[in-house]
């Protein structure tokens, strides 16, 4: 929505691309490859050359690559740049949340760095990876070197906080499951997940044991595929695309302000509600767009598990601190007195599913909100 803002020159998004999302035989590489180019091709007349800064996030896949920007630059033939600014290319990883710091990124790229269009692309094929691989690679990335505990890593951190905020009295075993039927209902209605049928209460509650707290069906559903979005400079719209082309480009959407805020990598000991930084983020983001929560049409909030959405819901205002249990109970309730079915205007919330439903290609799933 228009905030207080919009008298301000603005960095816009002109094209957007993604591949499908399933199990491929193709690498994460060539997915981001094929995510760049039909965001290219999404915005008439763009060329790839024309690109003077790519931003991208490592994929699990590939921990091969020192510089995953570098080398997917290499492969699109974007460098050496043939552009008389030269090209930036960077690769970032602020775990979930690299696609929305790489939009920063690249706005910052074009506001204080003399860039005009960047891409932003993120991508995986975990869902090709062997499950033993997955998690062996997961633990690598995100455990703790020193610690004696077996894994995963991942699941099992995340239901240390899940079981501390239970132990506080303000969540339920049965409010973490609803998170989980919640987007599996939301991405059912859309043809692009890959949940096409909605959980039940007891189908979560009663699959496979993954920690003491958390099932199977509350993990984010390992996907292959790769997402991209070019971000142009006004000046660039100007003076490079047709007049036809910027009447329809003057309406997408523009990057009206942002927040980052830092936590640890793995639950600290002891653990306290210190831990959670959603709520830094939106306080900035609010205040740099102008906007409040009111104002917010939609929400894409990160759910790789349930615990993460409930402190996501409160982090944005959504619902009050230590309530985002009973928000998404009265959600789930009220979904279940309308077949299943919440309408945007009453739950504008990862329409598409979700990291639970719809697929999370590692750290990529922002991009395809």
């Amino acid at each position: 929505k228009r905030g207080s803002n919009m008298s301000k020159i603005f960095s816009r998004i002109i094209g957007t691309g993604m591949t499908k999302l399933n199990r491929g035989n193709e690498s994460a590489s060539i997915l981001k490859q094929h995510a760049v180019e039909l965001a290219i091709q999404s915005c008439k007349h763009l060329r790839l050359d024309q690109l003077d800064g790519l931003i991208t996030v490592p994929s699990l896949a590939e921990p091969r690559y020192c510089t995953p920007a570098h080398f997917l630059a290499t492969k699109l033939n974007i460098v050496p740049s043939r552009n008389t600014n030269g090209i930036i290319v960077r690769t970032l990883d602020t775990g979930g949340a690299s696609p929305v710091s790489a939009l920063l990124e690249a706005d910052r790229m074009i506001k204080y760095e003399g860039c005009s269009l960047v891409a932003i692309v993120a991508g995986d094929a975990v869902l090709s990876m062997e499950t033993e691989d997955f998690l062996r690679y997961a633990d690598i990335a995100c455990g703790d070197p020193d610690s004696t505990e077996d894994g995963p890593v991942i699941p099992k951190g995340y239901n240390k906080i899940a079981e501390w905020q239970i132990a506080q009295g303000t969540l339920t075993r049965e409010q973490l499951a609803m998170v989980s039927v919640l987007m599996s209902r939301q991405a059912a209605r859309h043809p692009y997940a890959l949940t096409k049928r909605p959980h039940t209460l007891h189908e979560v509650l009663h699959s496979p044991r993954v920690a003491d707290s958390t099932n199977l069906l509350e993990c984010a559903r390992r996907a292959d595929g790769a997402a991209a979005v070019i971000v142009a400079s006004p000046e660039f719209i100007r003076e490079n695309l047709s007049d036809n082309t910027k009447s329809s480009i003057w309406s997408s959407p523009v990057i009206l302000g942002g927040g980052e805020a830092s936590g640890a990598l793995y639950p600290p000991q002891p653990f306290n509600e210190n831990f959670f930084t959603c709520k830094t983020a939106a306080k900035k983001a609010y205040k740099a767009s102008g906007l409040t929560a009111k104002d917010i049409d939609y929400f894409g909030l990160y759910d790789c598990f349930p615990i993460c959405f409930i402190k996501a819901l409160e982090g944005v205002g959504l619902a009050e601190a230590n309530s985002g249990g009973r928000w998404v109970e009265d959600m789930y309730n009220l979904s279940e007195l309308q077949k299943g079915v919440l309408s945007p205007d009453q739950f504008p919330v990862n329409t598409h599913g979700g990291l639970l439903a719809m697929g999370s290609p590692w750290e990529a799933p922002a991009m395809f909100r």
